[in-house]
């Protein structure tokens, strides 16, 4: 895949975005094999899914991340709080009724 300073046409860009667009649902769903595992941990050591000390150390990180990269923090902090909104119903669905306790661990 090309870098975007070397694409000369609009073909070559949307290759380069429809590559880069793979890679990502790549990612996502390696992601997701992780909060998989993470529930059947959890289910073991009864935590529940939502972990809201965790939720703001991940948006923290992903927020220098974004600033490191040249990207709008804000903008990437709420793409990412719908990920992990995602992630955590994904846990609980996994984990049964029981997650869905109010705890703040």
């Amino acid at each position: 895949m090309r870098e975007p300073g070397e694409c000369q046409s609009m073909a070559e860009i949307r290759e380069g975005i429809d590559a880069l667009d793979r890679e990502l649902v790549r990612l996502f769903a390696l992601r997701a094999r992780f909060i998989d595992r993470a529930a059947a941990i959890k289910a073991g050591v009864d935590l529940p899914a939502r972990i809201p000390a965790r939720v703001e150390e991940v948006v923290a990180n992903v927020r220098k991340h974004a600033m490191a990269e040249g990207l709008p923090p804000d903008l990437v902090e709420k793409l990412w709080r719908r990920l992990i909104d995602w992630s955590i119903a994904r846990e609980e669905n996994l984990l049964g009724p029981d997650s869905l306790r109010d705890r703040n661990e």
